[in-house]
């Protein structure tokens, strides 16, 4: 999955309106017209859908996409738009109550994170007894809401980074085979975040062998070099 930053200020550079996303090589491009990097502004609906609009407006044919929001109206205009794409909110629902509801009614993959707070708070939440199961017991809670709302196709993002310090971020990144246990593809989004210190190709090598499924990255090519050779050492 490559990042295409439809932002001023997102924490990755390189990111923002990268339209050459489109060309390499990535599965899935998520786009996101909302910083969520920390201590970043909040930024309204209509000033996210005008960032959004332009771009789903000229979309390449045939790239598969998701979009990164948690407003269930951002959902709404998008899918009159473009059609189906994946839902990718960091809030798992929690910053809008009509985000299930619409997932479900539309008939869309949805990506569900675990976080805390919001950019501005999350660096001050990080106090978990145990953090690998804490983030488990959320979404023990989440799958019963998804079952509830009638989502069928979700895929669990523990929120490396998130009010997550990066003790806790390594111990999930060492235990993620244990999400394995709810039965869904696991997303890692890790790319170039703090806890790294640029040592971003070392940990997708560490979170696929742990059992990512997906890997939401900015620099396609390089997560394609690690998979390959991957792939020669581990047959």
């Amino acid at each position: 999955m490559g990042i295409l930053n439809l932002t001023p200020d997102s924490f990755f550079e390189s990111s923002r309106y990268n339209m050459d996303i489109f060309d390499s090589g990535a599965d899935i491009v998520d786009i996101g017209a909302v910083s969520s990097r920390p201590g970043a502004p909040a930024v309204s609906r209509e000033l996210e859908w005008s960032r959004l609009e332009p771009v789903l407006s000229a979309l390449p044919a045939g790239k598969r996409i998701s979009i990164d929001t948690t407003g269930s109206g951002i959902v709404r205009r998008a899918h009159a738009l473009i059609g189906n794409f994946i839902v990718n909110d960091i809030s798992a629902g929690e910053d809008d109550p009509e985000m299930l509801s619409t997932v479900a009614e539309l008939g869309l993959p949805y990506i569900a994170m675990h976080k805390r707070g919001n950019p501005q708070s999350m660096d001050r939440l990080t106090d978990y007894n145990d953090v690998v199961e804490d983030v488990m017991d959320y979404f023990r809670a989440f799958s019963k809401k998804a079952q509830e709302a009638g989502i069928q196709n979700w895929i669990l993002d523990p929120g490396f980074g998130f009010a997550k310090n990066d003790w806790q971020n390594l111990s999930l990144l060492n235990n993620l085979e244990r999400f394995k246990a709810f039965g869904r593809p696991v997303l890692v989004g890790i790319a170039d975040k703090r806890f790294t210190h640029g040592q971003t190709e070392k940990m997708h090598r560490e979170a696929v062998l742990h059992g990512a499924d997906i890997l939401r990255v900015h620099d396609v090519r390089a997560a394609r070099r690690t998979l390959e050779a991957l792939r020669q050492n581990c047959p």
